[in-house]
Order: C-alpha cells, then sequence, then structure tokens
C-alpha cells in the first residue's frame, strides 16, 4: 500500500524550470515536499526521496497521510 501510494504521489508530482535553468518539483497536497536539481531526473529522485521521509515522519508522529489518486 505504501509503495502504491508513493507511485501515485510521484505521477502527480509537478515540475517547474526555474529562471536560472534548474528544476523544481513539488506534491501537490504535501506542504514542504519540495526538491531542486539541475536535471529533471535528479529532481525527481531528491522528490521521492523527500516524499518517503515526509511520509516516515509523519507514520511516526500519528499523522494520516494525504489522500492522492484515490490512495
Amino acid at each position: 500500500m505504501l509503495t502504491a501510494h508513493i507511485g501515485k504521489a510521484m505521477q502527480v508530482a509537478d515540475y517547474k524550470i526555474l529562471e536560472d535553468g534548474t528544476y523544481c518539483g513539488t506534491i501537490p497536497k504535501c506542504p514542504g515536499v519540495i526538491a531542486f536539481d539541475s536535471t529533471l531526473e535528479g529532481c525527481r529522485r531528491q522528490l521521492q526521496e523527500v516524499w518517503e521521509g515526509w511520509i516516515l515522519l509523519g507514520l511516526q508522529d500519528g499523522d494520516s497521510l494525504p489522500v492522492i489518486g484515490g490512495i
């Protein structure tokens, strides 16, 4: 279930190219989940790492995960 949730979040992730040419990635509904990198693929990898850490911290604190893509 957790793997599916991570996958859905990555599917709805939003990526933008910043003025300096770097990439910024965020996951809607997940404040603070943000990553930056000089390449899109690097940004995706970092965003997934940040998202996984966000999930683990939330579960440790007893928080519920946001519903993303019906999961």
